[in-house]
């Protein structure tokens, strides 16, 4: 077992680089980069960072040259033959050669393109612009990056026995977290927490106590290298990234209201089974149900990440059997701002009415919630979205309108192009 504290007191990154190799990323990121580099190749996106917690000024707890160094790092990484083999030769979702030789070989030969870094206003502006298939793969190491150096900021000045007793406050936090879970019966969880973990020796540790503490009921990880590395499933299948720039791709409004179809429409051509999750809030669940095409019905169940979880489950139930679909072979993820007392909450409100499964993010790789002064580690709200394609901006509306992005102009023309009406806010975890 590594002893993190100490690692953690050394302060020598290049030991343990933040990021540390090409699939130290989702899952999900590698299938839609396969989907784009098929579908999409020529298409133009830029990625920015956007802290949604903006009294959590980065730029003046980060050093500049470190996070270049940290970035610069990352840019330097290939994959190894043993990563690339894990990808070509591994069985992921019952399928094996689940990545196409094609994309396989121009990923092998793939370094992350430039960035654009700058300070303004306390924060940084970090950005990333190209093809889409090569600059949506920055986006989990920046996150991860900024995560980290926000918390190796706060850390620097600890020496080593405060470090021993902060992480072992953590262990037990968690551990009390597992054995919460572990009380209730037929649960499904796995871990969705790299893109804003404390750090990847973090992330790993958690990964072995939820298997260790929790048996088959932990079914994986996103994170790929410690699925790889672990012997564990890697969990994943798309995001609101796609929905959004096939949306800004569109010439007019009935492309644009079409644009979410088309894109589950060639995922549909290239994935089966469990891989056919829809993910239905980034316009408006209720109206993205109301539209959808007959075959999406099909599909083997619906990912919730915004708005009221439970009216979210019970509208995807209403829409299944109006559609003559049986709920109770129906797979809900819940994968929004959850910790342990949502997770129970909502496993026995839905447990015999459909399948349900929980993607833990945030709340289980970085929850140091109440162990710092001034609690300084508590985790805080930080996204990178793609923000154009083809020189268009994008817009996520989300079911909460707290996580609604884009042009205020843009933002009422996709409401009104996706009928969207009045929204409740709900408060922004993480």
């Amino acid at each position: 077992m590594v002893d993190i504290a100490t690692r953690v007191w050394n302060h020598k990154w290049k030991i343990d680089p933040i990021v540390r190799s090409l699939i130290d990323n989702d899952f999900y990121k590698l299938l839609m980069c396969q989907s784009i580099f098929r579908n999409r190749p020529d298409a133009h996106v830029t990625f920015s960072l956007i802290n949604r917690s903006s009294n959590i000024r980065l730029a003046e707890l980060i050093d500049e040259g470190e996070l270049r160094e940290q970035l610069d790092h990352i840019q330097s990484l290939s994959l190894s033959r043993g990563e690339s083999t894990f990808l070509r030769g591994n069985t992921f979702y019952g399928k094996r050669q689940m990545f196409r030789p094609d994309f396989m070989e121009w990923f092998e030969n793939m370094r992350l393109p430039d960035y654009h870094l700058e300070k303004r206003d306390g924060q940084y502006e970090l950005t990333f612009e190209g093809k889409w298939h090569e600059v949506m793969l920055w986006e989990i190491p920046a996150l991860a990056v900024l995560m980290e150096l926000r918390g190796r900021a706060v850390l620097h000045d600890m020496r080593r026995f405060e470090l021993q007793v902060l992480y072992a406050r953590a262990m037990t936090k968690l551990w009390e977290k597992i054995d919460h879970l572990r009380t209730l019966p037929d649960l499904r969880i796995a871990d969705f927490g790299t893109r804003r973990r404390h750090s990847y020796l973090w992330q790993d540790w958690c990964v072995q106590a939820m298997v260790e503490g929790l048996g088959d009921k932990f079914v994986g990880t996103s994170n790929c290298l410690i699925a790889m590395k672990r012997d564990l499933e890697a969990i994943g299948t798309n995001a609101h990234e796609l929905p959004m720039v096939f949306s800004a791709l569109a010439e007019n409004d009935e492309e644009l209201r079409q644009a979410p179809y088309k894109v589950l429409a060639d995922w549909h051509d290239e994935h089966e089974g469990n891989l056919r999750i829809i993910l239905p809030d980034t316009y408006g669940t209720e109206g993205f149900l109301k539209g959808a095409p007959d075959w999406l019905a099909g599909w083997t169940g619906i990912r919730i990440d915004s708005g009221d979880p439970a009216k979210g489950a019970e509208t995807a139930i209403r829409w299944w059997k109006d559609r003559g679909e049986d709920p109770t072979k129906k797979l809900v993820i819940f994968s929004d701002g959850l910790d342990t007392d949502k997770i129970a909450e909502l496993h026995m409100q839905f447990a015999g009415r459909v399948r349900v499964s929980f993607g833990w993010g945030t709340l289980l790789t970085n929850d140091f919630r109440g162990l710092t002064q001034d609690d300084g580690l508590a985790p805080f709200s930080m996204v990178c979205k793609a923000i154009k394609a083809n020189g268009k901006p994008t817009v996520k509306l989300s079911d909460n309108p707290n996580k609604a992005m884009g042009p205020a102009s843009e933002i009422e023309r996709y409401k009104r192009v996706f009928g969207v009406g009045q929204q409740d806010e709900m408060e922004v975890i993480v």
